[in-house]
């Protein structure tokens, strides 16, 4: 076996890459015997990159540094060094390797003399970036990141000529007065492209402001009784939340606009809000989707939250099925995790959202239509620059949430000395606690049981915990149908009232495996659950089971993601799992349901979407690259009231600010570069 393959293969087995890293290596190997060890190296390491989300291979930083890029446990080192040390330590070598390789389609600035840069006979990596920056793609990967940003590039640019009065003159009807008002600027951006992209933290009024600009298009159009708007997110939960949202910020501004716009009608039509998959017609067992650029959706406005879980498959398949003409608005936090699966895109397309990089005619645009007066950049803009918005004012957090969130942000945040109870209030650097215990750090070490117990009984000054919404089962639909003589609305009033019960309250873990793994934490909170005579839990199913759904099943109504807690249905004792998506409910029975997890404790990246009155984090104790500023920033930004945040060993948080994720892409070349 060739020596380098034999290396790539003992590192599968010791688990420091997949079975399908080496086996990428060997199919290149199959289909160029005479590869270059480099391309081999580049083409493992390049698939094990993508399976931690990584859109692609930074050859020069990995070439000069493979650690650094890589961050291997420390006895996979030793092996590490001792292959480096035998391959070229210029970056350009590997790059002229990569080049030549039949294998490889090699798209740089530019390429040795006699490659041919646009050759495409279906090679299954590419070479991109540029000469200083070159990156190497599995093809499909490098093919779904040009498609977003040539699609960016043709809808950032203004396609709408906007009468500046009436603009104006709509958007100091529907924005208060006051200083630099960051959601009537986003509105304003949208009216006149085919792209905007609003971020911003919990709380700053992201689907206020889309619902708002909905109000502005339908007041603006120039035949508003058939404009078409579709809400989507990429999961179940977040896009109930995000219909929920717009419905009631659209309900409370009808009554503040009279019967200037018939907003109600607009809320008719547009139908509940699906997820991406739904929206765009997934196809069972397959990549492709229904809606695509032949068959593009129906539809004039679309508007996505939680962008940032958005992973760059995704984000090509939606910009391919938006008609030319309609306008898409992408709302979420870039400060957030990335999706699951490979990618960043939020990040890549905010990367210059903190700067608010306007340009003269921008300036003057916002100037005309808002009132507003904004300074032009100085730094290098983009025509995505002029449709980015940043919204900075959080209304969600008290003091010590945002304060908190912030500070993560920063890398700036700090425990306190000791409180009387023995713990430690969580604060901001240099921010002193106004609400005590609303934000707080349990005694370092911690130990499985103190999370089991703050399940079961919650902690001083935060009480809510899982025994609310058993409680509510045990109040049982019956009691409620005294006060209504109709039994399917008590029973659907109580299921109800159980879900949101169950909602008050969530455990959020970084990792599935481990005692402090989310599996580990869902099995012990059931049995202390069941000790204390809160469940019945003989089997699989039983009532008051959470669940949360781990694949798509277009045909039952259920998504990855979805939450839902089992209990007996109206009419039959049958068990079902009942889900709210809003203000309504659904239910699956529980034998049709072959994919779901009970969900006590979820990871915080499933959390995404939603918000918990008592949010518990539990950080890995492990720490390791999971452990990230990203990943504590998510998990206490699910705190809407109370966060208490668990450290299984002392300085993991530290660990955490001090590590940011930095996905590989090249996306942000391509969108970002001047012009």
């Amino acid at each position: 076996m060739n020596p380098i393959l034999a290396t790539l293969n003992d590192w599968s087995e010791q688990g420091w890459l997949r079975r399908l890293d080496s086996a990428l290596a060997q199919f290149i190997w199959t289909h160029a015997p005479q590869a270059d060890a480099t391309v081999l190296v580049a083409s493992a390491l390049l698939a094990h990159m993508e399976g931690r989300g990584h859109v692609c291979l930074p050859l020069a930083p990995l070439v000069r540094r493979p650690q650094a890029v890589l961050a291997w446990p420390e006895k996979a080192q030793t092996d590490l060094n001792a292959l480096w040390a035998t391959l070229p330590a210029d970056p350009q070598v590997w790059v002229d390797a990569l080049a030549r390789s039949p294998v490889v389609r090699c798209v740089l600035g530019h390429v040795p003399d006699g490659i041919a840069s646009a050759a495409d006979s279906g090679q299954p990596l590419v070479l991109g970036g540029t000469p200083e920056a070159p990156l190497l793609y599995l093809r499909r990967y490098w093919l779904y990141e040009q498609q977003v940003a040539w699609s960016v590039g043709q809808r950032v640019a203004p396609q709408t000529d906007v009468d500046l009065p009436v603009a104006k003159a709509w958007l100091d009807r529907l924005f208060p007065t006051q200083p630099l008002n960051w959601q009537k600027i986003a509105c304003a951006l949208a009216l006149r492209s085919g792209l905007t992209v609003i971020t911003g933290g919990p709380g700053t009024g992201k689907t206020y402001t889309a619902a708002r600009l909905l109000a502005l298009l339908l007041a603006t159009s120039a035949n508003p009784a058939s404009l078409r708007v579709a809400l989507a997110a990429p999961t179940g939960k977040a896009a109930a939340r995000l219909r929920q949202s717009i419905d009631s910020s659209l309900t409370r501004l009808q009554s503040s606009l009279g019967t200037s716009v018939d907003l109600q009608a607009l809320t008719e039509r547009m139908g509940k809000a699906s997820t991406l998959h739904a929206l765009l017609g997934m196809s069972a067992g397959s990549r492709q989707f229904k809606h695509n650029a032949q068959h593009p959706l129906d539809l004039d406005v679309l508007i996505v939250d939680e962008t940032s879980m958005v992973h760059l498959e995704m984000m090509a398949a939606l910009l391919q099925a938006m008609p030319p003409h309609a306008k898409l608005v992408l709302l979420g936090d870039k400060d957030q995790l990335a999706s699951v699966e490979a990618g960043s895109v939020l990040g890549d397309l905010c990367a210059h959202a903190q700067d608010t990089r306007y340009n003269p005619d921008t300036c003057a645009y916002v100037l005309a239509t808002c009132g507003e007066r904004l300074s032009a950049s100085t730094l290098p803009s983009s025509a995505l620059d002029q449709q980015t918005v940043m919204l900075r004012h959080s209304h969600r957090f008290g003091s010590d949430i945002g304060a908190l969130a912030q500070a993560v942000n920063a890398g700036v945040a700090r425990a306190t000395a000791p409180n009387e109870a023995g713990a430690y209030d969580l604060l901001a650097q240099g921010v002193q606690a106004q609400r005590a215990g609303k934000v707080f750090l349990l005694p370092a070490p911690a130990q499985p049981e103190a999370v089991v117990n703050l399940a079961l009984h919650g902690r001083a000054q935060a009480t809510a915990c899982y025994v609310d919404y058993l409680r509510e089962i045990k109040t049982g639909p019956t009691t409620l149908a005294t006060q209504n003589a109709n039994p399917a609305e008590a029973h659907s009033a109580w299921v109800k009232r159980v879900l949101q019960a169950f909602d008050g309250f969530r455990i959020l873990c970084a990792v599935h495996e481990g005692e402090w793994g989310d599996r580990a934490i869902n099995q012990q909170v059931q049995q202390a659950l069941a000790r204390e005579g809160w469940l019945k839990s003989e089997g699989e199913w039983f009532a008051g089971r959470p669940v949360m759904v781990t694949r798509n099943d277009k045909a039952l109504g259920v998504f990855n993601g979805d939450v839902g807690v089992v209990l007996p249905g109206q009419v039959s004792p049958t068990l079902r799992a009942w889900f709210l998506d809003g203000d309504q409910l659904r239910s699956v029975a529980v034998s049709r349901l072959a994919h779901v997890e009970t969900a006590f404790a979820m990871t915080i990246h499933k959390s995404q979407g939603s918000e918990f009155a008592h949010t518990v984090v539990v950080l890995p104790e492990a720490g390791g690259d999971i452990l990230t500023r990203e990943l504590v920033y998510t998990g206490i930004t699910r705190a809407k009231d109370d966060l208490t945040l668990v450290e299984p060993r002392a300085g993991l948080l530290g660990e955490a600010l001090s590590r940011q994720v930095q996905r590989a892409s090249g996306l942000s070349m391509g969108v970002l570069s001047a012009g």
